[in-house]
């Protein structure tokens, strides 16, 4: 178990070593350039009125620099139907996936294997 006094020194030390890199980034001429850039742009947006959102899709029209991809990509397709009929009972379940509450309890009590033999037909 650390002490109250521990996690001080620890946490005084990870200070130390956070500045210690804010300082070495602060004279890094690279991030000198990207902040300058960062400032211009963001006066350049205040000057037309324009948000950081406006400017992305003035740039970026189809989503491709974002990741964002189009809708039509990104809908996950439908999964298809899955119709069980219990050889012991007669009664029928149908899914489109496997979180049905009475399709779980068979496999409990009968086992995966068992259960996926029942499969009557799959429909789209």
């Amino acid at each position: 178990m650390t002490t109250l006094i521990q996690q001080y020194a620890q946490l005084e030390q990870q200070m130390k070593d956070i500045q210690s890199k804010m300082d070495k980034l602060q004279g890094d001429d690279r991030l000198k350039q990207e902040l300058e850039f960062k400032d211009k742009l963001t006066e350049l947006m205040r000057e037309f009125g324009k948000s950081a959102a406006e400017v992305i899709a003035l740039l970026d029209p189809e989503g491709r620099m974002t990741g964002n991809a189009s809708p039509a990509t990104t809908t996950r397709r439908k999964r298809k139907l899955k119709i069980f009929k219990n050889p012991n009972t007669g009664e029928v379940v149908e899914t489109r996936g496997g979180n049905h509450k009475t399709l779980k309890a068979w496999k409990e009590e009968h086992g995966d294997e068992t259960v996926e033999s029942w499969l009557v037909r799959v429909e789209d």
